[in-house]
């Protein structure tokens, strides 16, 4: 071995080594300005322009006043018509006043209506038997915003005027999802058994294998943190085994009913809009230095759906 072999052979791994160091360090360096370049979901928020935000219709919105608060239910007749409608004639007969929640079953639901089965409320002029209202035609769904994330309970996702969906183009149907806060029809095994007297918000996970088993007609918009706290009822299913647990409902009101002053000033974004679509990506993929890995994928519950209150 020659006296210059060992230094050229040096020479050459230093300068490998130095290859080495200077690509693992350009990765680094193109790496975590990547991550927190990425914009928060409150970046999103903070830049959106007014017209991605819409206000809730009195028309279509529901006020359940608890000891607690007020409970804000934005109704979908979209996709469940015929039972929107005859919650709408419970609403303005007053109904509900006075009953109350009578269930609240951990990572399940909070439901209210009458407990009395022996002596039930009269419901009025309202119908004591609805068509479930399970599916809808496609067409029924306006502004559907399909969400590119795949999905084990319907062939494609989104969004519809403000509302998490799911739909079959084999079928040509579309319903609503069971995400967190949705607002369902109780029903017994006859699948048209359920008019809207009992009603129920999803409090835990989204439980989406009821999806096409239940109508849904809405979902909680502000309020939730009333339903979702209650108590826990120690009954079957939750359901509370004396009337002092129940939380009762003081009333229940349609916005348009209500005078204009004391109506909530709420707006919902837009989920047809860009800026939602935006929304959705910062959530699928969050930045930020925290984050370490981003996920690249998001589940249909957990795509936000931001509400703000108006003049804030």
């Amino acid at each position: 071995m020659s006296a210059t072999t060992i230094p050229h052979r040096r020479a050459a791994a230093l300068l490998a080594l130095s290859f080495i160091s200077c690509i693992v360090a350009a990765h680094a360096a193109d790496a975590k300005p990547a991550l927190a370049a990425k914009p928060t979901l409150s970046d999103v928020i903070k830049a959106s322009a007014p017209s991605d935000w819409r206000p809730l219709d009195p028309s279509r919105t529901l006020y359940m006043e608890l000891p607690a608060g007020r409970v804000v239910i934005e109704l979908a007749p979209a996709f469940a018509p015929q039972t929107v409608a005859n919650i709408e004639t419970l609403v303005r007969e007053h109904y509900f006043d006075g009953l109350a929640v009578i269930r609240s079953q951990d990572n399940f639901v909070a439901q209210w209506g009458d407990a009395d089965e022996a002596h039930p409320k009269s419901l009025g002029t309202a119908k004591e038997k609805v068509a479930a209202e399970f599916t809808v035609p496609m067409s029924a769904a306006q502004h559907f915003v399909r969400q590119r994330d795949s999905d084990g309970y319907a062939p494609q996702i989104g969004h519809a005027d403000g509302m998490p969906a799911g739909r079959d183009p084999k079928t040509r149907t579309t319903w609503l999802a069971h995400c967190y806060g949705m607002v369902g029809v109780g029903r017994d095994n006859d699948s048209d058994s359920g008019n809207g007297s009992g009603l129920y918000a999803v409090t835990g996970h989204g439980p989406r294998q009821l999806d096409r088993n239940i109508t849904l007609v809405g979902r909680v918009v502000s309020g939730m943190d009333l339903l979702s706290t209650l108590p826990r009822g120690t009954g079957p299913l939750g359901f509370y085994e004396k009337p002092e647990q129940y939380t009762p409902i003081k009333t229940l009101r349609l916005a348009a009913d209500v005078p204009e002053a004391e109506r909530s000033q709420l707006e919902v974004m837009r989920t047809d809009s860009a800026t939602y679509t935006a929304a959705v990506e910062a959530q699928r993929n969050r930045g930020g230095p925290w984050t370490k890995v981003a996920a690249g994928y998001i589940d249909l519950c957990n795509a936000p759906i931001p509400v703000r209150q108006i003049g804030k």
